[in-house]
């Protein structure tokens, strides 16, 4: 299912069935639950969006007069380019891996997958330094030609530009992902007609392949879309003023909540345009297959200079999105001697971070797909379809969105306790984790879910109507009998969670408590002075974790290819 689908078809949690219309609709623990969760994506987001009704702040005023259209043109230009640069990157890889033979193909298919193990802004801090006037590329270039410095012209990698560069390198396996599931599953049946009627092997991937995978690659595109208006590091770090950056820097540097809250109105809005694009590219178009899929379509054999084309276009990607980052900062990391002494009290609270979500996350997933499965048309399962949108929702408009009312509650609590018993109790949830644990649980609850969803999928209704029968109820019957059996679908939610948090930036900036830094963070810090080799051991630390998901997804390519179906579903 598409986005688009996803946002169409979703029912409200407050909806009864048509069976259940004029009855009285009785709450359920799992109901109470699901619904409970789901305030925590209503609540960020009612929050922003009642700040249009409650009037222009003098800030807001000034920003939309001065840099609100710099902030809005730079936002489309920046997620334009990314779209195109992900589906001009990741297609083609995704078509010459699947329909194509040639020499390194295996391996290519899987490297291909390890750019999502950087975050775009840790890229950003490699190629700075390496492609700085005074970087290994350019004394290279002055060394081979004699050329002194400004006797030449060499593309600014802080720039739009290069920002959108960043994002492509990161965010193509996702195209590239949903793409060779496509190609995977297509018919032996409709290329062989392709063949027969002379069409070559780039003709039939227009005529063919390209059409019948066009909602997997809009959905791919769209989910690229959203990373780049989400994004925070890596146009904050190349200097380019897009929302992301406007809503910190009213926060912070205008210390305007007021003006924050309308700049994230804003994008919001941007959300929901990219939401109703791919919906509208989507169209009502509908492709079909009547071929049958016992047998995949052969692959073309390449000649030796097609082979070496294939090889380049599918070697790029991960050598400039992978290998080369993490060999600068693995350099810079040597040249600094190791990590700073702050590392450890870093991951730390890294670890601490990610941990609990993960573990908060998971649990809540676990809940809400145990409750679809059990009552598909119930209360549960419609808000379970609604906390699935919050990955559409930018960690800076959740930020905003959760600090606001958590400030509220906590101003509120203070002054009734002095008031009742003398004593201020301080900021229970803005002062501590709670409010960021709030905000993960909005940003990545879809992503536990989908992977939660997956294994309850495979649990036949006889099991659960030997558990009904057993007397079971129905948390007992969680625990004891689905449990064990979608244990490693939780494991991976919980892994997936994880990873996200280690390299969620922008939320983590603006919800974290006085002092405490997160690798993230340090990273960020540091490459912000400037201090590069300092935020080479954070950086190479989330990249490193970053790998096992990507570990899992080549073994799972492996898997299919060996029992010729398709991979696992992208997280």
């Amino acid at each position: 299912m598409t986005i688009g689908e996803l946002v169409a078809t979703a029912p409200s949690p407050l909806t009864p069935s048509r069976e259940g219309r004029g009855k009285i609709v009785r709450l359920s623990g799992l109901d109470v639950f699901a619904l409970l969760l789901s305030l925590t994506l209503v609540i960020p987001i009612v929050s922003v969006c009642l700040s249009v009704l409650s009037g222009q702040s003098a800030v807001f005023v000034h920003l939309a007069e001065t840099v609100l259209p710099e902030y809005a043109g730079n936002t489309l230009l920046l997620t334009v380019l990314v779209v195109f640069g992900v589906l001009v990157v990741g297609v083609p890889a995704a078509w010459l891996t699947v329909m194509c033979e040639f020499p390194g193909r295996r391996v290519l298919e899987a490297a291909l997958i390890l750019p999502m193990a950087a975050p775009a802004y840790v890229l950003a801090y490699a190629y700075a330094g390496f492609l700085s006037a005074y970087g290994p590329v350019q004394e290279a270039l002055r060394a081979a030609t004699g050329w002194e410095t400004g006797d030449y012209w060499f593309p600014d990698v802080r720039s739009l530009p290069g920002a959108a560069l960043m994002l492509v390198l990161t965010l193509y396996p996702y195209v590239y992902l949903l793409a060779r599931a496509r190609f995977l599953n297509e018919s032996a049946s409709a290329l062989e007609a392709a063949r027969l009627l002379g069409r070559s092997p780039w003709g039939s991937f227009f005529s063919v392949s390209l059409p019948l995978a066009r909602p997997a690659l809009v959905a791919g595109a769209t989910l690229a879309a959203m990373n780049t208006l989400a994004d925070y590091g890596t146009v904050s770090y190349f200097g380019v003023p897009v929302f992301t950056t406007g809503i910190y820097s009213a926060w912070f540097s205008f210390s305007d909540q007021i003006a924050a809250r309308e700049l994230a109105a804003v994008l919001i809005a941007f959300v929901g345009a990219a939401l109703l694009a791919e919906h509208y590219f989507r169209g009502r178009a509908r492709f079909h297959e009547t071929g049958r899929h016992e047998r995949r379509p052969s692959r073309y054999t390449l000649s030796a200079a097609q082979s070496a084309g294939a090889a380049v276009a599918c070697v790029l990607p991960p050598l400039l999105g992978f290998a080369v980052p993490a060999l600068v900062l693995l350099e810079l990391l040597l040249e600094s001697g190791g990590p700073t002494r702050d590392f450890s009290k870093h991951l730390f609270n890294t670890l601490t971070l990610a941990g609990s979500a993960a573990v908060i996350v998971t649990a809540g997933a676990l809940v809400l797909g145990f409750a679809r499965k059990e009552r598909p048309g119930g209360i549960a399962a419609s808000a379970a379809g609604f906390t699935a949108l919050g990955y559409a929702v930018p960690g800076s408009v959740i930020a905003v969105g959760v600090l606001v009312p958590f400030a509220m509650f906590d101003n509120w609590f203070a002054d009734l306790a002095k008031a009742a018993f003398g004593v201020s109790p301080g900021l229970l949830l803005t002062g501590g984790i709670a409010a960021l644990l709030v905000a993960y649980t909005a940003l990545y609850l879809a992503v536990a879910l989908q992977s939660v969803n997956a294994g309850f999928e495979r649990i036949t209704p006889s099991i659960q109507a030997a558990a009904r029968l057993l007397g079971r109820g129905q948390m007992d019957a969680l625990r004891r009998v689905h449990l064990p059996l979608i244990a490693p679908s939780v494991l991976t939610a919980a892994l997936l969670v994880f990873v996200d948090v280690m390299k969620e930036l922008p939320a983590t900036l603006m919800l974290r408590p006085f002092n405490f830094d997160t690798l993230a963070i340090a990273a960020n810090n540091y490459a912000s002075d400037e201090r590069l080799s300092w935020a080479a051991a954070p950086s190479l630390a989330i990249v490193a974790v970053g790998i096992i998901p990507c570990v899992l997804l080549i073994r799972g390519i492996a898997t299919a290819a060996q029992r010729g179906g398709e991979p696992l579903p992208l997280p």
